[in-house]
């Protein structure tokens, strides 16, 4: 790893949200650490001073400003290092959860003159460079921070635990090993015959690449479990979109009416659904229409349709198919999508027989039939998305799964590097060649875990982070 250096400053911030709270708490971190909370904290005696107190201990008292007032009761939690989340020595101030108090209380911390304000991540980014997490257990931590559903958390939960980088140690361990044995073959190729060992690097080659290949198969799934499913509900004016949206969030978000063009942009809501997280979109109806700002809506409609995992066609199943509909059915080709003939309420002329005639780009999409209104066909639409994405279920049990665009196109850069070896051996290549595919996939594989990642990415990766993490 390219990062040795501590930064030695003693940092500060709100750990917490500034917003209204019953709680809200101030960290500082750093060698000064004990020594900036000591000039802002009075015990309740007014003699304990946090320096010569044992750590991992936690002590009642009073925080005062410059001129000496008291600005709060608080409890200060003191840490020494290395058994901190840093890993160097911390304090954190638990103090009332107003934007107010925790401003002042801040405040009075940076004025020791000492202590500044921590960069967003920094916290995090210590643990890091102070050895205590690797990267991908770092990255974790916001992913916790930001998991929209059960899924995410429970996947977040475990990398930040380590799995992911005891799954990629140990891969790095075993591509070292034959590296080694590579190379002392090639010093000392009198005693050492490689010629012997090409098979069991072969099967080793071929198991990583099975290993490796799996994790990326679990990224598009990770992805959408974890970040959602963008969802696009497209159909002809007075469809029942703003219905459906309303129906999904299970309020009135959209305005429905009679009237045929009321939607005239995009309104999208997160909800949860059987456990997925669904970005679900509204738009405006899809139709030739000669009113300019209708046009915008329509071409956002379309705009939103290319870029979406999903797509909910929503058809009146009251009225006769026409040209729009088939415009419509055009966005499908390509697309994860499901097709609802809604107002099944009513007295419907159109069945799924008409949708498969109007074109073939409907072949083998689900059409169910539905009812905003009512709600009917909602469990039917909640288990064929499920089956859709998650092939019946959204339990992975103890398996890692990547939801990291970093991590994927790393373990894809080691999956052509191992290729790479194989081409090599088939075409009875001599063992050098092996070793400098086999470094590139290691290296490619420490990329995840930050043994191979320069200050550049480091600094990148943190600044995503929120204040005080």
């Amino acid at each position: 790893m390219s990062i040795q250096n501590k930064n030695e400053d003693t940092i500060a911030a709100c750990a917490t949200a500034m917003s209204p709270s019953g709680i809200g708490i101030i960290r500082i971190s750093g060698p000064d650490a004990l020594r900036a909370a000591d000039r802002v904290y009075r015990s309740s005696k007014g003699k304990t001073k946090l320096e010569s107190v044992p750590s991992h201990t936690i002590h009642y008292g009073t925080i005062v400003g410059q001129d000496e007032g008291v600005i709060d009761e608080v409890l200060v939690s003191v840490m020494r290092a290395p058994k901190t989340y840093t890993a160097e020595d911390t304090v954190e101030i638990n103090c009332h959860g107003g934007v107010l108090v925790m401003r002042r209380v801040l405040d009075a911390v940076l004025s020791c003159g000492f202590v500044r304000l921590a960069e967003p991540g920094e916290f995090t980014k210590r643990a890091y460079l102070n050895g205590r997490i690797d990267l991908s257990r770092a990255e974790a931590v916001m992913d916790l921070i930001e998991a929209k559903n059960d899924y995410a958390l429970k996947n977040s939960v475990s990398q930040v635990r380590g799995s992911l980088y005891e799954k990629i140690t140990a891969m790095r361990a075993q591509i070292l090993y034959q590296i080694a044995h590579i190379e002392a073959s090639l010093d000392d190729p009198e005693h050492l015959d490689f010629a012997s060992h090409i098979g069991e690097l072969e099967t080793d080659v071929s198991g990583w690449r099975k290993e490796i290949r799996h994790l990326v198969d679990t990224f598009q799934e990770g992805r959408l479990a974890s970040e959602g499913i963008r969802t696009v509900i497209l159909g002809k004016p007075n469809a029942g979109k703003s219905s459906l949206l309303n129906l999904l969030v299970g309020e009135e978000r959209a305005i429905v009416t009679d009237i045929a063009g009321t939607t005239r942009d995009v309104l999208t809501e997160t909800i949860q659904m059987h456990g997925m997280t669904l970005l679900v979109t509204d738009t405006a109806g899809i139709r030739d229409t000669e009113d300019q700002v209708e046009q915008i809506g329509v071409q956002r409609a379309r705009n939103s349709a290319q870029q979406a995992d999903l797509l909910l066609w929503i058809v009146d199943a009251s009225v006769p198919l026409d040209e729009n509909d088939r415009q419509i059915c055009q966005l499908l080709e390509g697309k994860n999508a499901v097709i609802l003939l809604n107002k099944s309420d009513l007295e419907t002329v159109v069945e799924e027989s008409d949708i498969r005639s109007l074109t073939r780009k409907a072949d083998g999409v689900p059409v169910l039939s539905f009812s905003a209104a009512e709600g009917t066909g909602f469990e039917e639409l909640e288990h064929t998305l499920t089956e859709m994405f998650f092939h019946g279920k959204l339990s992975w049990n103890d398996e890692v799964i990547i939801t990291n665009m970093r991590h994927c196109s790393l373990l894809e850069r080691a999956e052509g590097s191992l290729e790479r070896v194989e081409d090599s051996i088939r075409g009875g290549m001599s063992e050098d060649f092996f070793s400098i595919d086999l470094m590139d996939a290691y290296d490619a594989l420490g990329e995840i875990i930050g043994q191979e990642t320069g200050d550049d990415l480091a600094d990148e990766i943190f600044s995503r982070f929120c204040m005080g993490k």
